[in-house]
């Protein structure tokens, strides 16, 4: 092949080399003659070549043409290279691509750079789309190799590569998706990087062109939003960064703000330093626990949190070192973060004491040392036996640095609880000292001075074999001795002895012949807060092992009360949580299970039920999933277990949080019914219940009319068939619509009322024929009786006024009775069972007058004997709901239970049959249980049952009145009212006095355990809560404003808040104002535009500064409320879209992008309201749910599109939604499908609406980011109908979205190209490559972007 080649060319060379001679006779007919002569020669050749083989030749080509010296020849061959590639016989994406990767085109050679060059400029026209941006690509990595000097007489030439480059960018030359290009010029020239000086701004204009394009896809304000941990919208994606930058995830390479590149160190911090905020931790930063890696950034941010700690302790006023300042929660927050993040090696803890060795050099700061040290020794302690010295040994160097003192420290007061942490730095060295013994290594730092009478201070306290429990003594030897088994083994075995109680002392527990161990005195919070991690650790695995001990030996005798009470303050520690809560669900529970230690099966169930918080759901659910298999088990039919079972399933029902249901229970898509009752309709209905309450808060169902294809339908019919069931119409008509849809479509049959007497009728004659009490009972246990029992007990009820003794031995008989008793207010039943039949009767799907009677008949039975009453009142007026703060818990248990004792066996109905039956029942322990706590679950849906039935409200303020104080020992007092306000909204709207009674009951009966302002505003409680119906109180925005400034740090007072309702002080502050503004006795839609007016209105308390703060806020609030609160936003966006700043062309004359700046223009003072209500919707959409979100695409096809005409509303509709697309992508994607289609409908409305489009380029660009970053080719059918119909200059740009031929699109452009090119700011811009070689991309470009992938890479 080379040989031919050299011939062809050869010849020609030599030829062109004597007509050189002629010169003077040379004409262009001459020349032209030479070329197709060349041309034709070649063309044979060509048409021999295999195609395998084409781009090796052109390839010599080049060579051969770089080879030559003689620019005359150079140009001649190019010009033969041209020809071919105009006549077609060349592709000209591969001549391009020879050229530039030749290796012989250097700078230096310049004449050879320029022809080479203005031959690309000359034929790059032809290429397609891709092969352009790769040559894009090539081009600029050539110019790189140019030097930042060279010779100003060489420029001129080497300014042919800027022109190629210049011609490729040229939009209105329309080579390539410009998107395309600005991704591979970021790529080389990162954000803060200079492009090559031969561009000069030609790169920077270009990037800059793509500013607008990147502001439509920013939130305004990114950068100040902050989320609410644990709060529903905490969990998406919108708080995801970068694990290794603490970037944000900004898809696609365009030149967003600054901001929005740096680390969000900020918005890292601020969820580290919430408690219970691990778990976002991890799903911020991807963070996998089955994965160990080590995450910088991260271990930074928490290094800085202890130096803030550090300082906040410094400065904090009247800082006691003994007794501790409000900088107490965070060092206690601080070594439960360090534990986890550590354990889990996402920091290592040698870098990190150095880090704060370094950081804190020169600082002054050691007021906090000691907290600093006892965090340490939270690690220290528990990881030090199983890792090397060295890595703790960066602590002593902490400690030069903190201790500086010459002279002892004295001993501190062990009778404070801080104390504790005056000796962490000892422990530490006690620690180290012991780990350096067992590794026969020798610490090379011996007790350092200042820490000697710390130390002689342990080693004589251990030498005591009295130790007592007045002080912190052995809360310091367990810190210090956790290591070494041989000193730990007093102290601890002190403490474990003060809870089990002596062997031979035994105390009564409610019932009859219920014994146990005689210790009642628990662990007081102070003295476990002041043990360490590994210490805790040590004495949680000791009880958890006595009760798996007593399990098997099945003890009769019960665990001490002080056991229990201690192992449930125990589980509130996060930082034990595989010894701790894990272990109690996944090891203790089957283990008691299996032994069939029915009495300790009780225990642990009353202990979930009355003493632990802030479990993890998937804890939660594990235990329902449990509870469910137990039940199904026959041992366990016991009265009192089985009740137990039942009341602990349905809290832990009914406390899932509305966020937390779909995550949890889609983890049993495969297997729904383990977390389902076989047996229970009442269960599946109060989780059905759950599941209408979670998808109507969250918004799930917001814009579907159908379950089908969602994560609940399984469930729902996998309920449906192990307990078919009805819904009253006054219910299902509080269900999302697709709820009720599906129980419209799986109607249950109903038996018809004669049926039913008629068949009683048959059964009672032959329960009289029937003598034999065997007969009896084999008669109604059949396998496939009717279910009739309860029936005729009820008739002999009626006939008779008692029951004989053979119906109370029948099976279930007296089961029957007590519930049907409880129903219908007969004789007095068992207390236990009174609670059932409330909830059975709440639970039924009576209609109308039969409904009314229903709930009637629930009044009764709570209110009209006074037994239940005085129950209620006694124990509230004794007893407070704080128990991690009692001692004496035991002995007022025990006296409310012996001045109302409970009868769990039915031994007064084995007096009232005929003749009366003596019980001798063995009752299992009772440690918390009574029956005004067992009813507070069911007297929540009591509550709801009855908001649902209109005519029933004066009988549920009445119940209110005289049972709401039970709230005082609620769990979720806050949550249960915000969720019953959320799901009864539509309901409570005109019911005022009812609304305003409901949190009336429910907040007052905390008054006297909560600090003054903890919930409710003053303004509300002195205006909101007086019933005025002349004169209802309308707030002010003063008002308004007062209550969003709550949410900033610092309103509510502070707590332990391992033990509130909430994990944290922003999740209660939004809760207790989400509280009160449904509350208020104004329409939703109000109060929603009163919110919107705190930051759109000019407000007085509302600091300018801070605004953005002040929009978070507003998102945070109102998309935590029902929907008529927050759909007004969308009045405000049509407001609007419809002003004249919008509507009119004239009106606004300035860059429609500065416009819509809201940072830009707010800190310059010149921000109108139309980039306010951008800002704030940008704010309330970023803290939506994506059931909220899932609304936009309705909202813009059905209300939207209408409006917008012209192209500053369109860019505005296009900034509103940008940002959130991503968002959709991930999570909703048939709504950014969409959202996708009706941008293309709103641009064809405004095409056709204006004369003249300015922001052409800007609109195009964002469409291809949609495109090439989210949607491909899935709306690519609807879209090129769209796009045909457009004006030309559109259509040029957009062919790349529709796969069309520029020939379509050519002829009709080219006037408005050549008019676009006149205007441009450049004279000597381009013009489109001519017909023939525009043909050639024709051909290249629908192929090729058939196949490209939607990432421009």
């Amino acid at each position: 092949m080379e040989t031919q080649l050299q011939s062809i060319f050869e010849d020609v060379v030599v030829t062109s080399f004597f007509f050189f001679l002629r010169m003077f006779m040379d004409t262009p007919e001459n020349e032209r003659t030479k070329l197709i002569s060349c041309l034709g020669a070649f063309r044979q050749y060509w048409g021999t070549l295999q195609q395998d083989s084409h781009e090796q030749c052109v390839q010599w080509i080049v060579r051969f043409i770089h080879s030559q010296h003689s620019p005359k020849r150079i140009s001649f061959l190019y010009d033969c290279l041209a020809m071919a590639v105009e006549t077609s016989l060349l592709p000209p994406r591969m001549v391009c691509v020879a050229l530039i990767s030749s290796e012989s085109l250097e700078w230096e050679r310049t004449r050879l750079w320029a022809l080479t060059f203005k031959l690309i400029r000359k034929i790059i026209g032809g290429v397609d789309y891709k092969g352009v941006r790769d040559l894009l690509k090539a081009v600029l990595d050539k110019i790189q190799t140019i030097p930042i000097t060279v010779s100003s007489a060489i420029v001129q030439q080497l300014l042919a590569a800027r022109e190629v480059v210049e011609y490729i960018l040229d939009r209105n030359a329309c080579l390539l998706p410009a998107y395309f290009a600005v991704t591979e010029i970021r790529k080389l020239y990162p954000e803060g990087h200079l492009s090559h000086w031969l561009l000069g701004s030609l790169i920077s204009d270009f990037v800059d062109s793509f500013r607008p394009t990147a502001r439509i896809n920013s939130i305004c304000g990114r950068c100040s939003l902050l989320p609410v941990v644990n709060n529903s919208g905490a969990i998406c994606n919108s708080w995801k960064l970068d694990p290794t930058t603490l970037r944000f995830p900004l898809r696609g390479m365009l030149p967003y703000d600054k901001d929005l590149f740096e680390p969000q160190t900020g918005l890292l911090r601020y969820v580290l330093e919430q408690p219970y905020s691990r778990e976002m931790v991890c799903n911020m930063l991807g963070l996998n626990k089955q994965q160990k890696q080590r995450c910088p950034v991260l271990e930074e941010q928490l290094v800085d949190l202890v130096v803030y700690a550090m300082e906040r302790s410094e400065t904090e006023e009247h800082f006691d070192a003994d007794i501790g300042g409000t900088s107490q929660l965070l060092w206690q927050h601080l070594s439960s973060q360090l534990i986890f993040f550590v354990l889990f090696q996402f920091a290592s803890f040698p870098h990190m004491v150095l880090s704060l060795h370094q950081k804190l050099a020169g600082r002054g700061l050691i007021k906090g040392r000691d907290h600093l040290m006892w965090v340490l020794l939270q690690f220290i302690s528990g990881s030090i036996q199983k890792n090397a010295l060295a890595d703790f040994l960066p602590v002593m160097k902490l400690f030069d640095l903190l201790y500086p003192e010459k002279e002892c420290i004295p001993v501190p007061d062990i009778s404070k609880p801080q104390s504790t942490h005056s000796f962490a730095m000892t422990c530490i060295w006690i620690h180290l000292n012991r780990k350096a013994q067992n590794d026969n290594s020798k610490l090379q730092i011996l007790i350092p001075h200042s820490l000697k009478l710390h130390h002689e201070f342990l080693q004589q306290s251990l030498r005591n074999k009295s130790l007592g429990m007045s002080d912190y003594k052995i809360a310091l030897l367990c810190n210090a001795y956790s290591t070494n088994s041989d000193c730990f083994s007093l102290p601890m075995g002190v403490l474990v002895e003060t809870i089990y109680g002596n062997g031979s002392m035994r105390i009564n527990l409610p019932g009859t012949s219920c014994m146990a161990s005689g210790s009642v005195t628990p662990l007081p919070m102070n003295l476990l807060d002041s043990l360490t991690v590994h210490a805790k650790m040590s004495l949680i695995h000791s009880i958890a092992t006595r009760v798996i001990k007593l399990a098997h030996a099945k003890s009769s005798v019960a665990l001490a009360p002080a056991l229990v009470e201690t192992y449930s303050r125990l589980l509130v520690y996060m930082e034990i949580e595989s010894l701790g809560i894990k272990g109690f669900i996944s090891q203790l529970l089957p283990n008691v299970f299996k032994s069939h230690a029915w009495g300790i099966l009780h225990t642990l169930l009353e202990m979930f039920s009355y003493r632990m918080h802030h479990i993890q759901p998937h804890y939660r659910v594990q235990l329902l999933s449990h509870l469910h298999s137990l039940a199904a088990v026959p041992q366990t039919n016991q009265n009192q277990l089985h009740l137990c079972v039942e009341s602990t399933a349905l809290r832990l029902i009914t406390a899932l949080g509305s966020s937390e249901v779909q995550p949890q229970f889609t983890r049993f898509l495969n297997d729904p019914k383990t977390v389902l009752s076989a047996e229970s309709e009442e269960l599946n209905r109060a989780l059905i219940l759950t599941l209408a309450r979670a998808t109507h808060v969250t918004d799930f169902f917001t814009g579907s009319d159908s379950i089908h294809g969602t994560w609940c339908k399984d469930i729902l019919q996998t309920i449906m068939s192990f307990t078919p069931h009805n819904w009253a119409s006054h219910t299902l008509s509080c269900f999302p619509a697709p709820l009720q849809a599906f129980f419209k479509q799986n109607n249950v049959p109903q038996e018809s009322r004669f049926n039913l007497k008629k068949n009683v009728e048959e059964e009672y004659r032959k329960w009289k024929s029937m003598a034999n009490e065997n007969d009896i009972i084999t008669h109604f246990s059949m396998q496939g009786s009717p279910p009739l029992f309860l029936c005729l007990l009820w008739k002999m009820l009626l006939e008779t006024d008692r029951i004989n003794q053979i119906g109370f031995r029948s099976g279930d008989a007296a089961l029957y009775y007590e519930r049907g008793c409880s129903c219908a207010g007969g004789p007095r039943p068992n207390i236990l069972f009174f609670i059932s039949g409330v909830f059975f009767q709440a639970m039924r799907s009576h209609e109308g007058n039969e409904a009314q009677v229903c709930y009637f008949i629930i009044q009764l039975l709570l209110l009209k004997p006074s037994d239940f009453r005085n129950r209620v009142n006694d124990f509230v007026k004794e007893n407070a709901p704080e128990h991690w703060l009692q001692s004496d818990w035991h002995n007022k248990h025990m006296n409310y239970h012996k001045k109302y004792p409970e009868k769990l066996y039915f031994e007064g109905l084995a007096e009232q049959v005929s003749p009366p039956l003596q019980l001798q029942s063995q009752y299992l322990p009772i440690y918390f249980g009574n029956v005004c706590l067992r009813f507070l679950p069911v007297f929540d849906i009591v509550i709801h049952r009855f908001l649902e039935l209109l005519p029933v409200s004066k009988s549920l303020e009445t119940l209110l009145d005289h049972l709401g104080g039970l709230y005082k020992f609620h769990d979720r007092p806050v949550t249960y009212l915000y969720n019953t306000l959320h799901y009864y909204e539509r309901h409570l709207r005109d019911r005022t006095n009812l609304k305003r009674k409901l949190v009336h009951a429910i907040m007052s009966s905390l008054k006297d355990n909560r600090t003054p302002g903890w919930c409710l505003s003053e303004t509300y409680l002195k205006f909101g809560m007086n019933p005025r119906e002349d004169n209802v109180w309308i707030p002010d925005d003063t008002y308004y404003c007062k209550l969003i400034g709550r949410l900033s740090p610092g309103p509510f007072p502070n707590c332990d808040w391992r033990f509130n309702e909430f994990p944290n002080p922003a999740a209660h502050a939004l809760h207790v104002t989400c509280v009160e503004l449904m509350a208020l006795a104004v329409p939703g839609k109000d109060v929603g535009n009163a919110l919107l007016n705190v930051v759109l209105k000019s407000q007085p308390l509302v600091p300018r500064e801070n605004i953005t703060a002040w929009m978070n806020a507003i998102g945070l609030v109102i998309t935590a409320l029902p929907e008529p609160y927050w759909i007004v936003l969308h009045d405000r966006i049509i407001s609007v879209l419809s002003s004249p700043a919008l509507t009119s062309e004239t009106e606004w004359a300035g860059d429609p992008f500065a416009l819509l700046d809201f940072t830009a223009c707010h800190q310059s003072y010149s921000e109108m309201n139309c980039s306010y209500v951008l800002a704030l919707t940008h704010a309330v959409w970023h803290h939506s749910s994506i059931g909220q979100l899932s609304l936009i695409p309705k909202f813009l096809s059905e209300t939207l599109k209408p409006i917008v005409q012209t192209e500053l509303q369109l860019l505005y509709v296009y900034h509103l939604v940008g940002p959130f697309l991503q968002r959709f992508q991930q999570e909703r994607t048939r709504c950014m499908l969409e959202i996708g289609v009706a941008f293309y409908e709103m641009l064809q409305a405004v095409d056709q609406h204006c004369q003249h489009l300015s922001y052409m380029d800007p609109i195009c660009d964002f469409l291809y980011h949609i495109k090439y970053m989210y949607t491909g080719d899935s709306v690519k059918e609807q879209v090129e109908k769209i796009i045909m119909t457009l004006r030309p200059a559109m259509k040029l740009r957009l062919r790349f979205i529709t796969h069309s031929s520029i020939i379509e699109t050519s002829s009709s452009a080219a006037a408005a190209a050549s008019s676009a090119s006149a205007s441009s700011s450049s004279a000597g811009t381009p013009q489109p490559p001519p017909s023939s070689l525009s043909s050639t991309n024709a051909a290249a470009s629908p192929s090729s972007s058939s196949q490209h992938a939607h990432t421009p890479m």
